[in-house]
Parts: structure tokens; C-alpha cells; sequence
């Protein structure tokens, strides 16, 4: 029997990083795939306004929440209001995240490492814990979508603490993903997303590496609806990345450092990089 979900119809989903970007192009897809209740969670309280705004009136309820996911104590006091108000999701995206691009001794200790760090790693543990046990007892399909990156996968110049925290995301992701499965929680998929650069912004000056341009995020976030709806473990996009990854297996590093560094340019995609305004 296929565990492939058909469509969103009576389940509520929450979305991270959901008033702009991808999080903003995720949120209209539940819309558009007849789930009944929508949950935004952002930063940006009012551009949160305008993007539930601009999906209201078209089926599903729309619930905009401000939440600094830096701070534990944010993310604890907005999962109470959600199943206070709304109920546990039955689906949940952590797409929330930043970026640093600069040499690891130019990074600011709060503003850079501490926020990285917050944002891109612990956030997603804590906001997946605030709602798990309940997904878990509630017994029903559901999915959970990490979105780490392919700098998860292999180490890059100006990315250090950047690519720490994906690192970290991968490893913590796919050992839930795991865990689930062990205790007998097949109901539950884990989808770790790990891309290379995507066109919106966040990556302002970057370079795509041969044979990877900077992909659109349209065609992203659909394929990785899909890939949520079908439970797949793991979307690593595009194809480079599985082949970068496999080169980078092995082959001795000196040589990997050669191949990613002068043959693929790897190494000087953040050479320009200024990110978002």
C-alpha cells in the first residue's frame, strides 16, 4: 500500500521563513492542494501580514504567526498557540534560514555564528520537538521537510559556520528519519532537502559551480512538494550535487581539492557573494 499522500485535504501544515521566498511559493501550494489550515510563521511581521493576505479567501484558513525561531522560548509560546488555536500539523516545514558569507575569523560571535547556528540548526530540533510527540500519538499520515544544503555535504570556502550548520541538519535529520522508522512510526516521513543555490536572493552574488546554474525556485519548491508528498528521504537537487558528493567520497582530498576547487569551481562560488539587501 502506498504511503504517498494525494493531497493536503483536512490537514493543517506549518511553514518557517513563510513571508517570503520559498516559504511564501510552499505556503501556496497547501493552498492549492486543499489543505484546510495554513500556518505561517515568520520573523517579519508585517510582509507575514501581506503574504496571508494574499492567500486568504481561497479555501484554506490562514494562521500568521510572529516568531523569532532564534529564541526557544518564541518557538515554545507560538507551538502553544498553534495547538491552542489550530491543533498539531500534520505537516511541517523547516524552511526558516540565513546565510554568512565571509571567512570564518571575519564572523561576528552573536551575530553571525550564534544566529547561524540558531536559526539554521537548533531551530528546526526545537520546533520538530515542540510537535512530534503529538504527531506520533496522533497516528495519522504526516510529514516533516528539513531544508539543509547541498554546503552540508561538502565544505566551501566563505561557508564555514554556514555549512556547520547544515552539516548539522543532515546528521540530526536523517537519524529522526531513522528513529521513526525503528520505533515503528512509519506514518511519519522525514524529508532532509539539500540543494545548491537557488534564485531568491538569499545567495545574492554567488556563482553556480560548472554544470550548476542557480535554479529557480518555482521549479524547487514543486519538486520538493512532491518529493514530501511521496515520503523521499532524501532530495539532493541538482544532479551535481550527488555527483559532487560522490566524487567527494573517493577521491583523496588533494585530489577533490583539484576537481572541486579548478575543474568545477566549487571553491570560488562565494567569491561575490553579497546576499539578500
Amino acid at each position: 500500500m502506498s504511503n504517498t499522500l494525494e493531497n493536503l485535504s483536512g490537514q493543517t501544515i506549518l511553514i518557517t521563513g513563510a513571508a517570503m521566498g520559498m516559504g511564501k511559493m510552499y505556503a501556496h501550494l497547501a493552498v492549492a492542494d486543499h489543505a484546510a489550515h495554513v500556518v505561517l510563521w515568520d520573523i517579519n511581521a508585517q510582509m507575514l501580514e501581506h503574504a496571508a493576505a494574499e492567500m486568504r479567501g481561497r479555501g484554506a484558513e490562514i494562521h500568521a504567526y510572529a516568531v523569532d525561531v532564534s529564541k526557544l522560548e518564541d518557538i515554545e509560546a507560538a507551538a502553544q498557540k498553534v495547538r491552542d488555536e489550530v491543533g498539531t500539523p500534520d505537516v511541517l516545514i523547516n524552511n526558516a534560514g540565513i546565510v554568512r558569507g565571509k571567512y570564518f575569523w571575519e564572523h561576528d560571535q552573536r551575530a553571525d555564528i550564534v544566529a547561524t547556528m540558531s536559526i539554521n540548526t537548533l531551530a528546526l530540533m526545537h520546533i520538530t520537538r515542540e510537535f512530534l510527540p503529538e504527531m506520533i500519538a496522533g497516528g495519522r499520515e504526516s510529514r516533516i521537510v528539513n531544508v539543509a544544503s547541498a554546503a552540508g555535504l561538502l565544505a566551501n570556502p566563505r561557508m564555514s559556520v554556514y555549512s556547520s550548520s547544515k552539516w548539522a541538519v543532515i546528521g540530526w535529520s536523517d537519524s529522526l528519519r531513522l528513529e521513526l522508522k525503528q520505533a515503528g512510526h512509519n506514518q511519519i516521513k522525514v524529508t532532509t532537502f539539500c540543494p545548491s543555490y537557488i534564485k531568491t536572493g538569499m545567495f545574492e552574488g554567488a556563482r553556480g559551480p560548472l554544470f550548476t546554474p542557480l535554479m529557480e525556485p518555482a521549479a524547487v519548491t514543486e519538486r520538493v512538494w512532491r518529493a514530501m508528498k511521496e515520503g523521499t528521504p532524501m532530495l539532493m537537487m541538482p544532479w551535481t550535487v550527488k555527483l559532487s558528493t560522490a566524487l567527494r567520497g573517493v577521491l583523496p582530498i588533494a585530489a577533490w581539492d583539484v576537481v572541486a576547487g579548478r575543474v568545477f569551481g566549487v571553491y570560488k562560488s562565494m567569491e561575490h557573494f553579497t546576499g539578500r539587501k
